[in-house]
């Protein structure tokens, strides 16, 4: 890839918001997401044995989870500029329905290294305040 597709490392401080956008997840996305990744759990559509194993309902995917914040990462770096990605999940995130669950995205410059030329950001995915993602963070190879 060439460093014109990168995102500049020069101007880059720790602690600067590079990018933030919430996200809203319903139960079509669920179902949309379980087609897609074929994980057919029912704890992500019926709320009877989600609450049966004591969950508040019907949660969210956690890969769809941990795809959403991975995406507002890689629309700043661009396309295949996101070297690692990793997280812990911490919490579920119980999706309504009807409604809408909002998840806030923020990513910011946690750690910069000259000699890579890389920036490490730090990702942080709340819903109702509390964060979801436990050490979520991206590795961002620079130009």
């Amino acid at each position: 890839m060439s460093d014109e597709n990168r995102p500049s490392f020069d101007g880059l401080e720790v602690g600067a918001v590079v990018a933030e956008r919430e996200v809203e997840l319903t139960r079509d996305t669920l179902v949309r997401y379980a087609g897609a990744s074929g994980d057919f759990n029912p704890i992500h559509y019926n709320d009877v044995m989600a609450e049966s194993v004591g969950l508040p309902g019907v949660i969210a995917h956690g890969m769809l989870t941990m795809g959403a914040a991975a995406s507002v990462v890689e629309e700043w770096a661009g396309p295949g500029n996101v070297a690692d990605f990793q997280t812990r999940f911490t919490r579920p995130i119980p999706v309504p329905n009807p409604g809408v669950a909002t998840v806030s995205v923020t990513a910011k410059v946690g750690a910069l290294d000259e000699e890579l030329r890389t920036a490490r950001i730090d990702v942080v995915v709340d819903f109702d305040g509390v964060k979801v993602l436990g050490k979520a963070q991206a590795i961002v190879p620079c130009a």
